[in-house]
């Protein structure tokens, strides 16, 4: 056994193939190392210079995104495109929408003429901003009939038909293809009390007006704050625009983020109710809040002397200010006082401030008055005067036009004339003056307001009035005092 042991140990090995000799290297040598390892080794770089010979060699072996050429169809011939669409669905699948027809067979004949329908029916609406005339023509009523139209029903409609006023239209059979079909019939709500329809009757256009009757007894609200006024109110049934209105009355009597649960309000506002129940709010007429603990505010619209606005329960009406300029959007370019004159050459007193405005820019009167003087005035040129009263007066100069004449009573913000440059003057702008006691004062040292005030019998038709709309019934449900919120309650009696 020894002997067998030291012989074998003697003899060479057995020669091995190339494959054997590629398997144990490969086993030897890693070709695939981890390469988040042992980085800069010489078996990281061995690893790497692998991953580039397999990305070349993919790389090298792609098939290229060239397209793969491919033989067309062929095209069919008319007879077999007809034999192919008489037998397919795509009009139907399409929602005939296609554009394509369904191949004619024996069993199909044409029509020489197509019948017309009778009559059409159709329904318009007013847009906003939109007029009777254009609505018509846009539902295809001729131009001849849009005129009969309007013509007809120009007195009823007045200022125009209501936004959202639906229209019934029936259009008739036309004499010919060429011609546009006659309207037949025609509905529509004129005013909330008046309905207009037009018949054609012997091929000509007939209207009935059907009168509706309308209650226009005013909408009272009463109710008591919970934690808002505006939710209080709208729960208890006050139209939102009657609420706006209302605060933006009372918004210059009381604080409005003063104003906390238990004080009480009281709203009436124009209502116009027709007996097919259609319901238009008109403007608000009185304005009242009660404090829990504090003073009273009773506002009611009035008009005066021509103009309509918010009075005291006494008679007292708003407080008006002077304008910040008399012209939009001007700067004031000189100032009042000594200065040297851009024309005469010497120092003189400037008695009013000058705004620099464009050419033709409208001039406003400041606040209420009676023009006393519209005309030429030296180097005032173009010149208009208003007295105001109590003594104080205001003058505007260099006016391009005037827009007034002496004896006019004028309103605050009324044009009295344009921007100019008559007279003593080096360019368009307005010089401004303010008199007091018959003297030039400066303008910007002054600061007045206007107040009516009614007496006589406008005093006492005004205080009949009051206690007539104080007088009405409520006409809603009345928020409960208790509710932290706004609840409702039924409220009845004066």
């Amino acid at each position: 056994m020894s002997l067998w042991l030291a012989d074998s140990l003697q003899r060479p090995a057995a020669p091995r193939d190339w494959r054997t000799r590629l398997r144990d290297w490969a086993e030897d040598v890693n070709l695939v190392p981890d390469l988040g390892q042992n980085v800069g080794s010489l078996t990281w770089f061995r690893g790497l210079a692998t991953c580039f010979g397999l990305c070349a060699t993919a790389l090298y072996l792609s098939p290229g995104f060239q397209p793969v050429p491919g033989a067309p169809e062929p095209l069919l011939t008319p007879a077999q495109y007809d034999e192919v669409r008489s037998q397919m669905i795509t009009p139907l699948a399409l929602g005939a929408d296609s554009g394509r027809r369904m191949g004619a067979t024996d069993a199909v004949q044409p029509l020489k003429e197509t019948p017309e329908r009778p009559q059409i029916e159709l329904n318009a609406q007013i847009g906003s901003s939109d007029t009777l005339a254009r609505a018509l023509s846009r539902a295809g009523v001729s131009s001849g009939d849009v005129a009969t139209v309007t013509s007809m029903v120009g007195g009823d409609i007045g200022a125009g038909v209501k936004p959202g006023t639906r229209l019934d239209i029936i259009l008739g059979r036309r004499a010919s293809r060429t011609s546009p079909r006659p309207l037949d019939k025609l509905n529509f709500r004129a005013r909330l009390d008046l309905a207009v329809e037009l018949n054609r009757v012997g091929g000509v256009l007939q209207v009935t007006r059907v009168p509706i009757r309308v209650d226009n007894t005013p909408l009272r609200i009463q109710g008591v704050v919970g934690d808002s006024i505006y939710r209080s109110a709208r729960a208890a049934g006050a139209p939102p625009k009657a609420v706006q209105a209302f605060l933006r009355v009372i918004a210059k009597q009381v604080d409005l983020g003063s104003i906390g649960a238990g004080d009480r309000y009281d709203i009436i506002t124009e209502y116009h109710r027709a007996e097919t129940g259609d319901v238009e709010v008109g403007e608000l007429l009185y304005a009242g809040f009660r404090r829990a603990r504090g003073k009273a505010v009773d506002m009611l619209k009035w008009t005066s002397e021509g103009r309509t606005e918010w009075f005291e329960a006494s008679g007292v009406g708003e407080k008006r200010g002077v304008l910040g300029a008399p012209v939009d959007g001007a700067r004031m370019t000189s100032g009042f006082g000594m200065r040297r004159h851009p024309i005469l050459g010497y120092t003189r007193m400037h008695a009013g401030i000058d705004f620099g405005a464009r050419y033709g820019s409208p001039i406003y009167a400041v606040t209420d008055g009676v023009v006393a003087f519209a005309g030429r005035h030296g180097g005032h040129g173009n010149y208009v005067r208003i007295s105001h009263g109590v003594g104080l007066a205001t003058g505007y100069a260099h006016m391009s036009r005037i827009a007034a004449v002496p004896g006019q009573r004028v309103r605050r913000g009324q044009v009295i004339g344009y921007v100019g440059s008559s007279g003593l003057s080096t360019g368009p702008h307005l010089h401004y003056e303010l008199y007091r006691g018959g003297q030039v004062v400066n303008p910007l040292s002054v600061k007045f307001t206007t107040t009516a005030q009614l007496t006589g019998s406008n005093l006492a038709a005004f205080r009949a009035r009051l206690a007539q709309l104080k007088g009405l019934k409520v006409g809603t449900h009345e928020v409960a005092a208790a509710a932290p919120t706004a609840g409702a309650q039924a409220a009845a009696g004066k």
